[in-house]
C-alpha cells in the first residue's frame, strides 16, 4: 500500500513491539485518539481523520503495523504478519501515549483492537470500527471453496493458521473477543457493497454489542470509506459526543 501524504504537524515516533521497530506519527494535543489500519494497509490511510479531530482538541496517533509501511518485520518475518502482531503493536503504542479517548480501527484492525483490549493494557472510552473484519472463518471458507480442497486439507490449513497466529481460528473473531471485554459506546460504519469484509458480519456485531450503532454507506467499498467526508463527519461527531458527555 503506497503512502498517503500526511497532514502538516506530524511528529514521528518509534516504539518496540515483540522486538520490532514500529514507526508512527502523532499530531496535536489533548485526549488521545488512536488510528489503527487493517491488513495490507498503513497508518496514513486514516490521515483524513487527523485534521478534523485535531481541530476539536484531540491528539491523534497513527502507526504502521509490523511488516507494513515503514515498520520493521515482527516475529512472523518479512512480508508476513497477522492480527495478533497488529494488536501487540497497538498495545506498545498505547503504553507510550497513554489513555485513549477513542480508537478508530479499519478492517482487520477491529479484531486486533479487541485483542489488545482483552489481552493487553489498552483501554478506551469509545470505539469506531470502519468496515470491520468481524471473523476470519468465513474468509477461510471462501478460500477453501475457491481452491476446492477437502476437509482433511482444511484441518491441516487451520492447524497451520493456529500455529502461525498463536490463536485458534474460531477465536480470531471480533464477536468472540468483544464478549470478553467491558463494552463501550461503539460506532460501526460499513458499506453495503464491501467485497472484502462482510456487511452482514458488521450487522451481527452491532446487534451483539449493548451500546453500538451502525451507519450504512452505499458505493464506497472497503477503502474509500476512510476518506469520505460524510463518514469523517460521523466519526468526528461520535468522538466529540464523548467530550460533551464528560463536560456535562
Amino acid at each position: 500500500m503506497a503512502a498517503t501524504p500526511l497532514p502538516p504537524g506530524a511528529e514521528p515516533f518509534t516504539v518496540t513491539a515483540q522486538g520490532a521497530q514500529v514507526h508512527g506519527h502523532v499530531f496535536g494535543e489533548g485526549p488521545t485518539v488512536y488510528l489503527v489500519h487493517g491488513w495490507g494497509g498503513r497508518g496514513s490511510q486514516l490521515a483524513a481523520l487527523v485534521e478534523p479531530l485535531v481541530a476539536t482538541g484531540h491528539r491523534l496517533v497513527l502507526f504502521d503495523a509490523p511488516a507494513h509501511g515503514d515498520s520493521d518485520p515482527g516475529p512472523a518475518g518479512p512480508g508476513r504478519s497477522h492480527g495478533v502482531e497488529l494488536g501487540r503493536a497497538l498495545d506498545a503504542v498505547f503504553t507510550r501515549f497513554g489513555p485513549a479517548e477513542a480508537v478508530v480501527a479499519h478492517s482487520l484492525g477491529a479484531i486486533a483492537t479487541y485483542l489488545a483490549l482483552r489481552f493487553g493494557w489498552l483501554g478506551t472510552d469509545r470505539l469506531v470500527l470502519l468496515a470491520p473484519m468481524v471473523e476470519a472463518q468465513g474468509l477461510f471458507d471462501q478460500f477453501q471453496a475457491a481452491l476446492g480442497f477437502g476437509d482433511r486439507t482444511r484441518r491441516a490449513f487451520d492447524a497451520e493458521v493456529d500455529a502461525f497466529v498463536g490463536l485458534p481460528v474460531a477465536e480470531f473473531d471480533a464477536l468472540h473477543q468483544a464478549s470478553h471485554v467491558e463494552p463501550v459506546p461503539t460506532l460501526v460504519v460499513h458499506d453495503r457493497g464491501d467485497r472484502q469484509t462482510s456487511y452482514a458480519g458488521a450487522q451481527r456485531l452491532v446487534e451483539a454489542l449493548p451500546d453500538a450503532r451502525m451507519v450504512t454507506t452505499e458505493g464506497l467499498g472497503h477503502r474509500r470509506i476512510l476518506r469520505d467526508p460524510a463518514v469523517i463527519a460521523h466519526v468526528v461527531e461520535f468522538i466529540g459526543a464523548g467530550d460533551r458527555a464528560e463536560a456535562a
